[in-house]
């Protein structure tokens, strides 16, 4: 299943060419760095990570896009001047960019605008099964997160969203039940129960001396295909399709989250090492994405699955899992690394 899904990744751009595709939102061609100039901002950017993720309040790094469609060397700051950095490194532009702090996005702000204040629907409710994805579930001893898709391995059915969604960072144990809505939400255990804890992708925790590296906040709950669906609610982007996309620097994507609903980005960074701080500490993230504007996502989105926006074949391409954020940027773990570290795919169109 692994090596077909990633076949059919490497084609999704060749086949959905006549749409162009314009998931960039114009020419691949005119916003799209080259090949070579990628792999140059990279071996950049792996020479000096980690010597920068050392010094205090750079919290991350990325390959992005600079001026002239060039790949550049990003570097995320919690305060600007807070790191001496270069202007170039390896003759690559580096590009520092305030963000603040990245934090894991389980935890619903106490106040923002949510999709509900827009339309009747509310991805926070408690929703008649089957329960759309995109809304709010589950552990009993978190507050709330998203339910990202319904993926299948071709017999059982699961319900996908982040470990600190449905495993309360490393804590839960299989057979855990998973509610809908999630507890600050109304959902009571075992009444609104919507799924059980399968599996998930232990994180690992930095310590005092070594900060070992992640590349996924992921986990699955077995579920029903009479307990959930495999859309989003009528006003999100509808349904995923099964062959994912790989994140490509200015491509156009959207989510559906159970706090900020239907919204649309654009892939500013790949390739991103993140330090992401969590209730249980700081976790390193290496091989990420990087969405922004600062709408895209906040706390109580984590687990929305991230798809492209694009046209015909181009459109609703599974991209990327949605696990954290800053003020200003979203964090999104490649999609094919979580549904190859589980065997399943995305159960959609």
């Amino acid at each position: 299943m692994a090596k077909k899904r990633s076949i059919l990744s490497r084609l999704a751009p060749v086949l959905a060419l006549t749409a162009d595709l314009f998931t960039q939102g114009g020419s691949v061609l005119d916003r799209t760095p080259s090949q070579i100039s990628l792999e140059a901002a990279m071996a950049a950017q792996a020479q000096v990570t980690q010597d920068w993720m050392d010094r205090p309040g750079v919290v991350g790094t990325a390959v992005g896009r600079g001026s002239g469609g060039k790949a550049v060397v990003k570097v995320y700051v919690t305060a600007l001047g807070t790191a001496a950095l270069p202007q170039s490194v390896a003759g690559i532009p580096v590009d520092v960019e305030l963000t603040g702090p990245f934090l894991s996005y389980a935890d619903p702000p106490s106040r923002t605008k949510l999709a509900a204040e827009d339309n009747d629907i509310d991805p926070k409710a408690s929703f008649p099964r089957p329960v759309p994805i995109g809304v709010s579930t589950g552990h009993p001893d978190i507050t709330a997160g998203t339910i990202g898709a319904r993926v299948t391995d071709g017999s059982q059915v699961f319900a996908l969203s982040n470990n600190h969604v449905f495993a309360n960072n490393n804590r839960g144990k299989a057979g855990d039940n998973l509610l809908q809505p999630g507890v600050t939400d109304g959902g009571r255990n075992p009444d609104d129960a919507l799924a059980t804890l399968f599996d998930f992708e232990p994180i690992q925790f930095c310590g005092a001396i070594v900060c070992p590296l992640n590349r996924l906040d992921a986990a699955l709950a077995l579920t029903t295909s009479d307990d959930l669906g495999v859309g989003t609610p009528d006003d999100g982007y509808g349904t995923p399709r099964s062959t994912t996309m790989e994140a490509t620097l200015g491509m156009k994507v959207q989510k559906y989250g159970r706090t900020t609903g239907h919204t649309v980005g654009r892939v500013t960074g790949i390739n991103a090492v993140i330090d992401v701080d969590y209730r249980t500490g700081s976790a390193r993230f290496e091989g990420q994405i990087i969405i922004t504007d600062g709408s895209f996502s906040t706390g109580g989105d984590s687990g929305s699955l991230v798809v492209t926006k694009g046209l015909l074949a181009a459109d609703r391409r599974p991209v990327g899992l949605l696990f954290a954020g800053s003020s200003n940027n979203t964090i999104a773990n490649p999609i094919d690394l979580v549904l190859d570290r589980f065997g399943v795919q995305v159960d959609g169109g």
